[in-house]
């Protein structure tokens, strides 16, 4: 299908294309790698009148360490985080996520804004945010606000951005040091979404898990926080049983819809099975 007509303004500056936003209101629909929103056009689920490109916006790129927090541009792609030696070395999960996504034309345009923004509960970034307690920047007429990313993603395309906000940055804190993580990421082909995936960070001391955080993709309405499997591993030593304990723990709130990636069991079972592997893969990185 063809998308009808619609309004295109690429804006050099932020506060333009805020303006731009107020002008034209509920309207007007940002558009980052165009990955998401351009299929959605095409097939008329998504009917804006006007797109504002944020492509040309050179603020809201870059990666950088600021007063103890990992500061990531929106507008930065996929490629981007994989080169990035600060996030190699701070937040390893990052660039590790980011090679698992799409193919290489995808990562080339791509952006870690527009896979959060969006919404979806395939994408794979809300888990990871999730993961990482990750805080998200957003900027609008009244000036910026900052939401955990666990409070922002309150169903499927639906998010606590309002319609006159952009996600202008993601924060994150560095790994302290004996912390592993990992995502594990079940698909079918390369560039699939996920079938289900599990994100797990742990904090290790003398055996023990310290903290632990996990996050489910694509099994349910959004990403979910598995707060009580995380629980059921901090203060024990990981055996088969506390892993088991977490592995239950995560499959009891999942709520997957059936399509062609398989049915309600099928996938409620391999998030089960992406955490097993997840949480056995970061504990061995906790060093």
């Amino acid at each position: 299908m063809i998308p009808p007509s619609f309004g295109y303004s690429a804006p050099r500056t932020l506060p333009e294309a805020l303006q731009l936003m107020v002008l034209h209101g509920d309207e007007a629909k940002i558009i980052a790698g165009g990955h998401s929103l351009l299929p959605m056009m095409k097939l008329r689920f998504a009917e804006p009148a006007h797109l504002i490109d944020i492509n040309k916006i050179p603020e809201l790129k870059g990666i950088r360490e600021e007063n103890g927090l990992i500061k990531i541009g929106a507008m930065t792609t996929e490629n981007e985080l994989i080169d990035s030696e600060l996030l190699q070395q701070k937040v390893p999960l990052l660039p590790e996520v980011a090679r698992l996504i799409a193919d290489p034309q995808v990562r080339n345009r791509g952006t870690i804004g527009g896979d959060i923004a969006h919404g979806d509960p395939g994408n794979d970034h809300p888990a990871i945010a999730i993961a990482l307690d990750a805080a998200f920047i957003l900027t609008g007429p009244k000036g910026q606000r900052s939401v955990a990313a666990a409070n922002f993603f309150l169903g499927t395309y639906m998010t606590d951005m309002q319609s006159d906000e952009i996600l202008t940055s993601i924060h994150v804190k560095p790994f302290s040091s004996k912390t592993g993580s990992a995502y594990c990421k079940l698909k079918r082909k390369t560039g699939d979404f996920a079938t289900a995936g599990s994100a797990v960070v742990l904090e290790m001391s003398g055996g023990f898990v310290t903290s632990a955080r996990i996050a489910l993709t694509n099994v349910a309405p959004t990403a979910l926080e598995a707060k009580t499997a995380a629980a059921a591993l901090v203060g024990n030593i990981l055996t088969e049983s506390t892993i088991k304990a977490a592995v239950d723990a995560v499959t009891t709130i999942c709520d997957p819809a059936e399509d062609l990636r398989g049915d309600i069991e099928y996938k409620t079972a391999m998030a089960g099975e992406m955490t097993k592997r997840a949480i056995r893969i970061a504990a061995s990185r906790c060093k």
